[in-house]
């Protein structure tokens, strides 16, 4: 049942790790006793929901490698990945001693990945860590690749550091307990690698539909596998994302707009899919993307119940707060927007000549009112 990817970086040091996908947590001890065998600590990362389904396994699991094991957990949400936790983190570190030679575990979402991915790259400089994902966002898009952050004052991401994990483990089956919503809100990026990268996986997740929303076990470990084969592919070009890695963008830039001006009460990967869906509104305008193919994008994110529009009378934002917020995005370069557009589907392409008619564009097809 074991599918193993490798990722090979070599930016002037060796920063290669191998994705490992599994359908349990039985391996874990065995592989983290060699990929860490000189390490003396590790210390778990949780938030508050995923000590709840996990620590206990994974402790008493990682009691068996004969390294001194700790836990730090923090309350989970997306307002609390801040450097607020972050400083908490440091103290626990301090506290208990944890060297240069140690290890941070992150067992979570992308919350808890990013944030004790800061922490490796920032504490003593940097120590090393492993990626857990339990969720499909994680799994898909943000475990791998090494991107760490924390957010800033609402700003998404905005403090953070390129830091690759020395092990991604992924055991499957944690999706299960994942409420619909959150689960669902991984596939947005799975859904966004077809767009950019691989038309055939567009074709395939059209086609399988059922088997996603059913959570069957060889069709999760297909779409998982694939998405980190195109991420793996993307980051061993561009590990720094000085041109091609930000195609992985795309949908993102209104995406994190929307979520920032929505106090994060919708989703990731819900914010991702009004993103894509307004950055295809841009493409059809520029005689990129058809309005068969237009309409097909909309009808596969309604599928996975990813897409509607939302009315801004739900909200306390305007249209034009919505371009504002675009604009202070941090992938801003030269003053200009880095926006990702399809080129076709599986192709993409970066633009820095869209304009804020277009971005308007783009936002009046994902809200109303």
């Amino acid at each position: 049942m074991s599918k193993i990817l490798s990722v090979e970086i070599n930016s002037g040091v060796d920063d290669s790790y191998n994705i490992v996908i599994e359908p349990d947590f039985i391996k874990l001890a065995d592989i983290l006793s060699v990929v860490f065998a000189t390490c003396n600590k590790f210390m778990l990362v949780f938030d508050s929901n995923t000590a709840g389904c996990f620590k206990d396994e994974v402790s008493r699991l990682l009691s068996n490698t004969k390294k001194i094991v700790s836990s730090f957990t923090f309350t989970a949400g997306e307002d609390n990945k801040n450097l607020t936790t972050v400083y908490k983190l440091y103290e626990k570190l301090i506290k208990e001693k944890f060297e240069r030679n140690d290890v941070i575990l992150a067992v979570g979402g992308g919350v808890v990945g990013d944030l004790a991915g800061f922490c490796a790259a920032t504490y003593l400089r940097g120590i090393r860590f492993a990626q857990l994902p339990t969720t499909l966002l994680a799994m898909s898009d943000s475990s791998v690749g090494g991107k760490t952050g924390v957010d800033f004052l609402s700003y998404k991401n905005m403090v953070g550091a390129f830091h690759q994990p020395k092990l991604v483990y992924m055991n499957v089956n944690t999706l299960i307990s994942l409420p619909e919503r959150e689960y669902l809100s991984g596939m947005a990026e799975v859904i966004k690698y077809g767009y950019i990268y691989d038309k055939e996986f567009i074709d395939y997740l059209r086609d399988n539909v059922n088997k996603v929303l059913g959570k069957d076990y060889l069709t999760l470990e297909y779409i998982i596998f694939h998405s980190c084969r195109i991420k793996k592919e993307v980051v061993e070009k561009d590990p720094l994302e000085d041109g091609l890695r930000a195609i992985l963008n795309y949908g993102h830039t209104i995406g994190h707009a929307v979520e920032k001006l929505m106090e994060f009460k919708l989703l990731h990967g819900e914010c991702v899919a009004l993103g894509m869906v307004a950055a295809a509104r841009i493409a059809l305008s520029r005689g990129l993307m058809s309005e068969e193919e237009f309409s097909d994008m909309k009808d596969i994110l309604v599928s996975f119940k990813l897409f509607r529009r939302i009315n801004l009378s739900e909200t306390s934002f305007s249209k034009e707060d919505i371009l504002t917020a675009t604009k202070s995005d941090k992938k801003m370069q030269g003053g200009r927007i880095k926006f990702v557009l399809t080129t076709e589907i599986g192709r993409a392409e970066i633009y820095r000549d869209v304009t804020d008619e277009e971005l308007m564009l783009g936002i009046n097809e994902v809200f109303e009112g």
